[in-house]
C-alpha cells in the first residue's frame, strides 16, 4: 500500500490490522471514483475563487483530473489495493505528476465530506435512472391495461376465488403502483439534493471556501449547511434511498409473485417470455419461472440492506469508523435494484395473456356479491342481502363476467378505469423532476 495520507512520524500500522480496516474500500471506490474526481475539481475551483489556488495551479490540477478520469474510463488507471482507498489514489496521482501543487487539492476538506459528496452524487445518478426505470414499468403496465381492459379474469381474496375482475384492472393497478414509487424515489432525490462538501471532518474550517459555489458547480441545488448536520447524514440519507428503492422492489416481488403464480399450470393464465424460463437438471418436462422467482427474492435483498443499515446508525454526533460501513450496503442495494428493474418493463410487455383460460376459472358462485349489492341497491339492507344470496348460492342466475365487469362502475373500477389519469399522472412525474 502505499503512504496513507494520514501517516505520520511515530504512527506504526501493522498490515493485518490495516487490511481489516480498509476493507472493502479500494474495490467499492471504484463504483464512486469518477464522482470524486467531479468533486475533486469543483473544490480546486472553490479554492480558486477563495484566493486559496492561482488560476494557474487549478487549471493545472483540472486537466490532470480530466487525464485521470479518462485513463479511468479506458481500464488505464487501476484502482488496486496500492492504495488505501479512492481518495488517496486520487492525491497520489495528482502529487505524482504534479509535485507539491498536486498535494494542496486536500485543502479545506477530509475524507470524510470526500466521501459524503462523492456518495452523495453517486445517490442521485442511481434515484434518477431509478426513477426512469420504475416509470417504463409504469407505462408498460398502462399499456398491457389498455389492451386488456375488458378481459376478465378472477379476483382473489386470500388466494380464493372472490369476484370477477378484469386484467385491465390487475395491470392498472401495478401502473399506479409504479408510478407512487417513482414519484417516491424522485422525492427521495430532492431531500437528498444537498452538497456537503467542505465540512471537512465535521467541524468546519478556518477558510473562506467557496461552498456555495462548488456546490453550483457539481449541480446540487443547495449546500448541507452544518457541518455535523453533514457528518449526522452519512447513513441516515442511505438508509432512506435504500427504503425508498425497497419501495419499487416491493412492486416488482408482487409482479414476479403473481406471473409465478399465474402461469403454473394450475392456472395457466399467462406465458412468461421463453428467454426468462429455464429447465430442469433432472427432471425434462419441467419449464421454471426463475426471473421471476429471482426477481422477487431481489426485494429481500433490499429489505436486508435497509435493516443493516438501521443498525449501523446507533451512533453519537461526529465521525465514527463505523459509517465506512454503510458504503458496501448502499452499493450492493443500489446494484440488484437497478439489476432488477432494469429487466422488468420487457418482461411485463413480452408476457403472454391466455384471457380464455382467464375467463373460464370465473364461476357462477363468483357473481355473489353482484347480486347482494344489487338486492341492497334496490332497498334491502345489505346485511340481509349477504344472508339471502349467500342461502342459495345454487340457485344464483348464470351472468356473463362481461357484464359484471360493466356494473363496476365505482371510479378506479373495471368500468371506470381511468388509466387516462394514471397515464397523466406518469408523465408528470416525469416532467416535474426533468425525466422526460
Amino acid at each position: 500500500m502505499s503512504t496513507l495520507l494520514w501517516n505520520k512520524s511515530g504512527v506504526k500500522t501493522d498490515s493485518s490490522v490495516m487490511k481489516f480496516l480498509a476493507g472493502e474500500d479500494i474495490v467499492l471506490d471504484r463504483v464512486l471514483f469518477s464522482y470524486d474526481i467531479q468533486a475533486t475539481a469543483a473544490h480546486a475551483h472553490g479554492l480558486c475563487v477563495s484566493g486559496l489556488l492561482s488560476e494557474a495551479d487549478v487549471n493545472t490540477i483540472v486537466d490532470s483530473l480530466k487525464d485521470l478520469n479518462d485513463l479511468w474510463a479506458k481500464d488505464e488507471f487501476v484502482l488496486d489495493d496500492q492504495y488505501e482507498d479512492g481518495h488517496s489514489a486520487i492525491e497520489a496521482f495528482l502529487t505524482k505528476r504534479l509535485g507539491e501543487v498536486g498535494g494542496r487539492v486536500h485543502l479545506g476538506r477530509s475524507r470524510n465530506d470526500q466521501v459524503l459528496v462523492a456518495t452523495r452524487l453517486y445517490m442521485i445518478d442511481s434515484l434518477d435512472a431509478i426513477t426512469r426505470l420504475l416509470l417504463d414499468c409504469a407505462n408498460a403496465s398502462l399499456e398491457r391495461a389498455y389492451e386488456h381492459e375488458m378481459d376478465p379474469i378472477p379476483g382473489y381474496t386470500h388466494l380464493q376465488r372472490a369476484v370477477p375482475s378484469s386484467v385491465g384492472l390487475w395491470m392498472g393497478s401495478f401502473a399506479e403502483s409504479l408510478a407512487d414509487s417513482a414519484e417516491l424515489v424522485s422525492m427521495t432525490r430532492k431531500w437528498i439534493d444537498a452538497c456537503p462538501l467542505g465540512t471537512a471532518a465535521g467541524y468546519g474550517v478556518n477558510l473562506p471556501l467557496a461552498r456555495d459555489k462548488v456546490s453550483q458547480e457539481l449541480g446540487f441545488a443547495r449546500i448541507l449547511i452544518n457541518p455535523m448536520a453533514a457528518q449526522a447524514s452519512r447513513g441516515k440519507h442511505e438508509h432512506q434511498v435504500v427504503a425508498a428503492m425497497w419501495q419499487g422492489m416491493q412492486d416488482v416481488r408482487r409482479l414476479a409473485w403473481d406471473l409465478s403464480l399465474f402461469s403454473t399450470s394450475e392456472f395457466g393464465f399467462v406465458q412468461m417470455p421463453p428467454e426468462t424460463i429455464t429447465g430442469s437438471s433432472i427432471m425434462p418436462n419441467k419449464k421454471n419461472p426463475d426471473l421471476a422467482e429471482l426477481l422477487r427474492a431481489s426485494c429481500a435483498t433490499v429489505g436486508a440492506c435497509m435493516s443493516e443499515l438501521q443498525q449501523l446508525m446507533s451512533l453519537p454526533s461526529g465521525y465514527h469508523r463505523d459509517l465506512q460501513l454503510t458504503k458496501p450496503v448502499l452499493i450492493r442495494a443500489t446494484r440488484v435494484t437497478l439489476d432488477a428493474i432494469t429487466l422488468v418493463p420487457d418482461v411485463i410487455r413480452r408476457t403472454v395473456f391466455n384471457t380464455t383460460a382467464m375467463r373460464n376459472a370465473i364461476d357462477n358462485p363468483m357473481m355473489a356479491t353482484d347480486q347482494a349489492v344489487k338486492l341492497a341497491s334496490s332497498g334491502m339492507s345489505f346485511r340481509d342481502a349477504y344472508r339471502t344470496v349467500g342461502e342459495s348460492l345454487d340457485d344464483l342466475l348464470e351472468v356473463d363476467p362481461i357484464e359484471s365487469l360493466k356494473d363496476r362502475v365505482s371510479p378506479g373500477a373495471c368500468a371506470d378505469l381511468q388509466l387516462g389519469e394514471i397515464a397523466k399522472r406518469v408523465e408528470c412525474i416525469s416532467s416535474k423532476y426533468n425525466l422526460a
